[in-house]
Formats: structure tokens, sequence, C-alpha cells
């Protein structure tokens, strides 16, 4: 009881020094009536109450600063640099074999493909013409993939021509990202590319594709992990719009289509997982749209 009464003793001794202290802070500021004037009071209230709050921001905008610093030495530990490997027949020899496990002649055949990304965008792609219908949220996009130009829609309605660039330009990056998650396989061979041979710590032969140009970030490059057949297991990435480098994503789930090309649905890594659902192909885009040309608008 007597340690009780000791710590209650003491905390209103505390509190009876505060408010001293209060007293004497009014006086030295010149309270032009009593000690307990309530404007001068309560002035001095907020003041402490400010300075307290700003103590707290401090300490919350120095605590999430430190966070960013230990982000990015994480990111920075964490991170690979890609190996190096050798250009030449053995690179050449390994792409052809990739090529012909996922079936590219098959692929180079089909003439539209549809397919949602990650639940986030739904596509059409007229693979003859060049033309991409890209929808999200409440927006459709029709682009001519080529030349980067297209028409754009919000609930159905033409949006105003200060916004359809915009929108345009969105959805072509939309389309560049998506649609070599849905067959980068097939795009080993593509203008700008080089191919280089990388044999890993395991034994396996392994394909190193560095993109110069093309796509929405050129500089990318991407090393390919094949199984004994030459079809991928995983591919590591080093593009600009992951700070990670190095990062690993599964190519499973393999779906044969009606032309026989083989595609991926799952893409699993160690932070988050890509899937492509609904994926059909035709000989025109016509064939998935109902039998109507869904980019005549593009021609009128």
């Amino acid at each position: 009881m007597v340690a009780k009464q000791t710590f209650r003793q003491a905390i209103q001794n505390s509190a009876r020094q505060k408010t001293l202290g209060l007293q004497e802070r009014l006086y030295t500021e010149g309270a032009t009536s009593t000690i307990y004037n309530n404007t001068a009071l309560k002035k001095l209230k907020k003041n402490y109450l400010m300075k307290k709050i700003l103590r707290w921001a401090l300490r919350i905008l120095l605590a999430f600063i430190g966070l960013l610093i230990v982000l990015f030495i994480g990111v920075w530990i964490a991170s690979d640099s890609y190996p190096k490997g050798e250009q030449g027949p053995a690179a050449e020899a390994l792409a052809q074999k990739m090529a012909q496990a996922t079936h590219k002649a098959a692929w180079d055949s089909v003439g539209a493909v549809c397919w949602n990304f990650a639940n986030r965008q739904q596509h059409l792609w007229d693979k003859k013409r060049h033309l991409a219908k890209v929808q999200w949220k409440t927006y459709e996009v029709l682009v001519d993939i080529n030349k980067k130009t297209g028409i754009a829609f919000k609930n159905g309605a033409r949006v105003a021509e200060k916004d359809n660039t915009t929108l345009v330009e969105k959805a072509w990056k939309f389309w560049v990202n998506d649609s070599f998650w849905l067959n980068a396989p097939a795009k080993i061979f593509d203008p700008g590319t080089s191919r280089s041979f990388v044999k890993m710590e395991d034994g396996s032969d392994a394909l190193l594709v560095q993109y110069s140009s093309g796509g929405a970030t050129p500089g990318d490059a991407y090393l390919w992990l094949l199984d004994k057949n030459g079809r991928p297991k995983a591919w590591r990435l080093w593009v600009k719009i992951v700070p990670l480098k190095g990062l690993e994503f599964s190519w499973e789930n393999w779906l044969r289509v009606n032309e026989g090309a083989s595609i991926s649905r799952t893409h699993a890594s160690k932070l988050f997982t890509l899937e492509l659902k609904d994926i059909k192909t035709a000989p025109s885009a016509a064939a998935l749209n109902g039998g109507s040309d869904p980019f005549a608008a593009l021609f009128e």
C-alpha cells in the first residue's frame, strides 16, 4: 500500500509541477489578468499541442526515410547483374530449339488472339493487321500498333480529342507489356535483339536475350531457363520498370491453342503471380467478335 501511495503522490507532484510551469510561463509572457487567464492558457495549450504534433510528424518522416533507405539497400543487395554469355552458333541453336519447343511457326500463323491479363486489361489483338483493342475500367481503345494512333472511348462514348492521345498511348503501352507476357518466346528473334549462350552453375543451358530497340523500354534483358526439350521453365528479368534486378518468374501452366502454339498462362515469382486467362485464337479478329470487325471505326 505504501508503494502505491508513493507512486500516486509522484504522479500528483508531477502534474502539480507542470501546472506551476504553465503558470510561470503565463507570467513571463505577461498575462494581463489572473494566472488562470483562459485565453492565454488556451493559447499556451494550443502551442504545446502543435509542437507535440510537429515532433511526432518529424519522427514519422524520419522513420519513413529510414524505411526507404533499408528497402533501397535490400533491393541493391538482392539484385544480380545479368550473366555474361557468348553470342554465336551455340546461342542461335539454343534459340531455335526454344522456338521449336514453343511452336513459334504455329504462333506466326495465328490471325487473332484475345486474352485477359491479370484481371487488369482485356485484349483483342489482330495480328494480321497489327491492330489492338484494349479494355480497362470504363475505357475501350482501338489502336493501330505500328502508327501508335487510335480511337478511345469511355463508357461507350468517344472521348474529347485532348484526352484521346493520352489514352491511346496508355493502351499501346498496355498492349506492349501484356502481349510480351502472352508469348515472349516468339519475340526472341525480333529486330534489335541479341542472343547469348549461358552455361548455368548447375550445368544447364540458358539463353540470354537482350533488346536494344523496340517495345516501351529498350535495353531490357531476359535470361531464359529451359528444360531439356528447350521449353521455358522460368525467366529472370533485368528491366527498367522492376527495381529488383534478376527477379525470376516461372513459365508454367502451358496451353496449346487451336493452331498448335504453346502459351504459358501462369508466371509466379517470390513477390506476386501473373495469370493470363480466357485465351482464344482465331483466323481473324471478327471471328472473336461475333462476326463483326471490332476495328471498323478506325477505317471510317
